[in-house]
């Protein structure tokens, strides 16, 4: 993860800052504070395979212009964003149009394009290739922008996706062009119906992108002892049945799935030593199992031990 921000530069050379490095060399923009005694923007962005990037910016009231004279630096990515706030934009020197709080904006960086922003702002950020995407919506250069409003289907997994991916980053490269070609397949899932042409659907990408997100739910709160399916369905805004369906896919059940979550849990906290002095059962609640002759016998059956005997093995060393 990439991190700037004005907050690390003095207070005086922040316009300068601003104009000369963030806009030019990382945004391919010319920024214009509304207020030059107040100029801020915070940043972060992540890189991945294919061309993808995911980021997070932090915006003071501005004005920022794509203008035609910094086309000539040969960016043509698409832009996708997400804005917190209303804004004003315009493309080509054409009428300003108002996207919604919430709506998805996609715009071709390779035309000239124009946005103000009336207050301060956090907005999300995914950089596409425009040629893998252009692979997945063959049509999507025909038009330079799209605003997709924030109830079309499947525009909140992607953002959800996106978001999850900058919090957690892919550990290896394999991870990462796995995430990558996850959110290109969103992509062009969700502008299905405002590309002209249409574009290729990858359910099973859908899926494995709806799944992680069901893992991470699980992971989060895998001790809290409301931890259950119709909880876990309501945060994700999908059904039960969907959800046990996810997990039908990889040949398991959430209880399954949640089960061993909580016995890994309970075994690294008995092979730690700082715990060695922590009752088994203990241990077990703090896993999250209600029952300690449940946890007992559920642990012999995965780990082909007992509890006590990793208690042991810990106390020999």
């Amino acid at each position: 993860m990439q991190r700037l921000s004005t907050e690390a530069v003095q207070p005086r050379c922040r316009l300068a800052f601003v104009h000369d490095f963030i806009a030019r060399h990382v945004g391919g923009l010319h920024f214009h504070p509304a207020d030059s005694a107040n100029v801020k923007i915070d940043l972060e962005a992540m890189h991945l395979p294919g061309g993808l990037t995911v980021g997070l910016g932090q915006y003071a009231p501005m004005r920022g212009a794509r203008t035609r004279e910094l086309l000539q630096d040969g960016r043509e990515h698409y832009l996708l964003t997400i804005h917190g706030e209303d804004h004003e934009m315009s493309v080509d020197g054409g009428k300003p149009v108002t996207v919604r709080a919430g709506d998805l904006l996609l715009i071709n960086e390779a035309r000239a394009f124009e946005f103000r922003l009336h207050r301060p702002v956090d907005i999300e950020v995914i950089s596409l290739d425009r040629q893998a995407l252009a692979r997945l919506a063959p049509l999507v250069d025909m038009e330079p922008s799209y605003i997709v409003p924030a109830e079309t289907p499947h525009s909140r997994l992607l953002a959800h996706y996106a978001n999850m991916i900058r919090r957690d980053a892919p550990r290896t490269k394999k991870a990462g062009e796995v995430a990558s070609r996850h959110i290109y397949d969103l992509a062009a899932l969700v502008l299905d119906g405002f590309v002209r042409g249409g574009a290729e659907r990858n359910e099973t990408s859908i899926t494995a992108a709806r799944l992680k997100l069901v893992k991470q739910d699980i992971a989060d709160r895998l001790v809290e002892a409301g931890l259950n399916i119709d909880a876990v369905a309501r945060r994700q805004g999908v059904s039960p049945r969907y959800i046990q369906r996810l997990f039908e896919s990889e040949g398991t059940t959430f209880s399954d799935f949640v089960r061993a979550g909580r016995l890994d849990l309970a075994f690294r906290l008995l092979a730690d030593r700082e715990h060695v002095r922590t009752a088994i059962a203990a241990i077990a609640y703090e896993a999250g199992f209600s029952d300690v002759s449940a946890f007992n016998r559920a642990f012999r059956q995965r780990f082909g031990v007992t509890p006590s005997e990793i208690r042991a093995s810990i106390l020999v060393r």
